[in-house]
């Protein structure tokens, strides 16, 4: 079968959307029950981290409840690097399907965001690989890595940043 580039960017585009709009409800029906979240750091060598359970990760999550717990902590403000939530803006780009496995698509993208907190705007960017599995006539995310390639970041990195 093939794919409709169209519609995976419109799905990527959803998800950056319903983050600049802080949906975190909606944002999390994106993603699979079992879906890996992760992303690495880089190391003293500047390679990627390649093992989660053993090595450095900026965020790491083996599935949704980890996702799910870190939007409840969001909405009722029990994150200080949350409060107050910051604006943000996404732009998506460079949409590519690396594989089409029929019931599953690997995609790779860049991003860029712009963050606003505290009358200060920072910029994070970097390129994202995803998994998405059909999930009828749209698409879940089954795998998130995302490759932050900022070499100094001042604060603590969270969902919506990337």
């Amino acid at each position: 079968m093939s794919v409709d580039l169209r519609s995976v960017e419109r799905f990527l585009y959803r998800e950056a959307r319903l983050l600049d709009d802080r949906e975190w409800d909606e944002w999390l029906t994106l993603y699979a029950p079992g879906v890996v979240y992760w992303m690495p750091a880089w190391d003293d060598d500047d390679r990627l981290t390649e093992d989660p359970h053993s090595q450095i990760s900026l965020i790491y999550y083996p599935n949704r409840d980890g996702l799910e717990d870190r939007v409840f902590r969001i909405k009722t403000e029990r994150s200080g690097a949350s409060t107050p939530e910051p604006r943000t803006s996404h732009t998506v780009s460079n949409v590519e399907v690396i594989e089409d496995r029929g019931d599953a698509i690997d995609v790779r993208y860049n991003w860029v965001t712009h963050n606003h907190r505290y009358k200060v705007t920072d910029v994070f960017f970097g390129t994202t690989f995803v998994t998405l599995d059909r999930d009828g006539e749209d698409w879940l995310i089954s795998r998130k890595k995302i490759v932050l390639k900022n070499d100094y970041i001042r604060q603590v990195i969270d969902v919506y940043h990337v």
